[in-house]
């Protein structure tokens, strides 16, 4: 901790408070895969304040100080039973309205009673989604700090948990140019624990993590991590409907193997699943995951699923709902997987940031390609260590997060972002980074095209086995002429996604061709994209924007009315729009 002047009287004179909750940061590197594990739900309605000022941490609210050092008794700024409760997970945004454009501080509170169950126990505390820097504390005691809205951490809490507990979390939703995303963002800025928060019971030494998919020679490729303070003991594999049962040999708490087999390979018309069990220590600890596998592969400007050439039949979607915002739900998900089937997608593009983990469960079982994304967003402080560090680890989260489900294809490293050399240098780091822990998937990100040569070009493509390209002929630029010039005057050697492309429409609008905002400006664009797209020989697939309308505070005009309506369907996610049939017919028709 820092060295403090005797004379500064901390929740008033120390400016510099929070670098003492910057000391134990929680990263990839704890990440602990809780797949198949069972978990204790944490959910529900907890006790709740706004924090304005950010007192909870400058003056350290969860230490509880009733006294002095004298024995005298002291004043409390708070009472935290006598606070309001919110529901747990949830955006806070969309629970009361004097919330709801609300990005400051907010503390949550509640107690727990914890018995272990076996000798050893270790206890995590896991956390799904927090927006967007979660400072934990227990029992009066700081536990770390995360920064990240949308990726899982977890905390070994084996060392702090008691039989009754005090849990205290301070949530910070500012939005900072130093952050990811950055203060300048194209949609709505939810605050809160806004996805589940559990206990994950461990034995001593348990399985940390597995990764388990088809190498380029169809051999089962597997890693294992361990917990273990002692022991290189073997972990076990079974894929008991492939006769597999072999031990992988661990030294350092790590281990790998190659296996031959010949699982039927997942499809998105058959998304074959395997049950996977890992066990370790003796049988004591004991996980099963559920795994597809496939191979997804590019030759030339051509991606091929299995072998068989494939065209990305998809949407973008935000994680935004008109009822619970940012926060989703099983019911939600297979709803928008059954929106897409009916429009004949099989892909869906989650943009801009990492989606709640559940719908890459889903989608696995759906049979739906994913293209899964960090919030590399727009103009990021790409010289800044620390923000780099913030990508890197949120890339990290993601990745081991979702690395064994079939259904995610695509990594991307950003959106938007512009030519430079430091974004050049922060992007490419990014990319190999993800090959590093996954050379699997594709890595991608979502470029701007060059405008003043009309071609598709950026640096950044060495670095990308397929290239992102957003782009809104007929819309932002009127002109619609010039997309089958860009096309034209591009030859790139790999396969191109076009990520974006699209018009705004207020539902139930209506006009000519040429009036904008209307159902049919947003149409005769979709049909002048469509028609020209489908001729040309390297786009791979196709992403417009957006499946459903969503909040977005910078979009005021009276058609949009804080929503952005690009849309395909409206943001009751009922009503389809005429552009969605004009998708519809497009990918039926390839």
């Amino acid at each position: 901790m820092r060295q403090k002047e005797e004379n500064i009287l901390e929740g008033i004179h120390d400016n510099e408070y929070e670098e003492d909750f910057l000391q134990i940061r929680i990263d990839a590197s704890a990440l602990v895969n809780i797949s198949g594990r069972k978990t204790e739900s944490l959910n529900g309605m907890w006790n709740f304040g706004i924090d304005l000022y950010d007192t909870c941490r400058r003056t350290h609210w969860y230490k509880q100080e009733r006294c002095n050092a004298e024995g005298r008794e002291m004043p409390l700024d708070f009472n935290w039973e006598n606070w309001e409760e919110i529901r747990v997970p949830s955006c806070w945004n969309m629970q009361k309205p004097e919330l709801h454009y609300y990005e400051g501080f907010g503390v949550y509170t509640r107690t727990f009673r914890y018995f272990p169950k076996q000798n050893g126990e270790r206890l995590l505390l896991r956390f799904e989604g927090s927006a967007y820097r979660t400072t934990v504390f227990l029992n009066e005691k700081f536990i770390g700090t995360h920064d990240g809205a949308s990726t899982p951490f977890n905390i070994d809490i084996t060392n702090t948990v008691k039989t009754d507990n005090r849990i205290v979390i301070s949530v910070d939703a500012r939005r900072s140019p130093l952050r990811l995303p950055m203060e300048n963002t194209d949609w709505f800025n939810y605050g809160g624990i806004y996805r589940d928060i559990n206990l994950v019971r461990l034995p001593p030494a348990y399985i940390k993590d597995w990764f388990v998919r088809l190498d380029p020679k169809d051999n089962l490729s597997i890693l294992a991590d361990v917990y273990t303070e002692n022991s290189d003991e073997p972990v076990t594999i079974e894929i008991h409907e492939l006769g597999i049962k072999k031990k992988i040999a661990v030294k350092n708490g790590k281990g790998e193997i190659k296996l031959p087999a010949k699982p039927q390979l997942w499809s998105t018309e058959v998304p074959k699943l395997y049950d996977v069990t890992f066990s370790f220590d003796s049988g004591k600890d004991k996980v099963t995951d559920r795994i597809g596998f496939r191979s997804i592969t590019t030759k030339g400007q051509e991606i091929f699923l299995n072998g068989k050439k494939i065209f990305l039949k998809g949407v973008c979607v935000h994680e935004d709902h008109f009822a619970l915002g940012k926060t989703t739900n099983e019911e939600i998900i297979r709803a928008t997987i059954r929106d897409l089937k009916e429009m004949n997608g099989c892909y869906l593009r989650l943009a801009h940031y990492p989606h709640d983990g559940l719908f890459a469960r889903i989608a696995d079982e759906e049979g739906v390609l994913l293209w899964e994304e960090v919030p590399v967003y727009w103009s990021v402080a790409f010289n800044n260590p620390d923000t780099y560090r913030d990508a890197e680890n949120q890339l990290s989260e993601l990745i081991l997060r979702d690395r064994n489900r079939a259904s995610v294809i695509i990594w991307s490293v950003g959106n938007e972002n512009a030519d430079t050399k430091s974004r050049l240098d922060f992007m490419s780091r990014l990319a190999k980074k993800a090959k590093q822990l996954d050379d699997s998937r594709f890595v991608s990100a979502a470029c701007l095209i060059k405008h003043d040569k009309l071609k598709i070009e950026d640096r950044l493509e060495e670095f990308l086995d397929v290239i992102g390209v957003n782009e809104y002929f007929g819309w932002y630029d009127p002109d619609f002429e010039k997309l089958p010039k860009l096309l034209a005057n591009s030859s790139p050697d790999k396969p191109v996604v076009i990520c974006e492309f699209g018009a705004d429409a207020r539902l139930g609008n209506r006009g000519t061709a040429d009036d904008l905002w209307t159902e049919d400006k947003q149409k005769d664009v979709y049909e002048k994209q469509a028609e020209i797209l489908k001729n040309c020989p390297y786009i791979a697939g196709t992403t417009p924007w957006i499946f459903y309308d969503f909040r977005c505070p910078r979009r005021l005009n009276r058609y949009q009315e804080g929503f952005n309506r690009k849309g395909l369907i409206d943001a009751n996610r009922k009503t389809r729009k005429l552009a969605f049939y004009v998708m519809q017919d497009f990918y039926k028709n390839l």
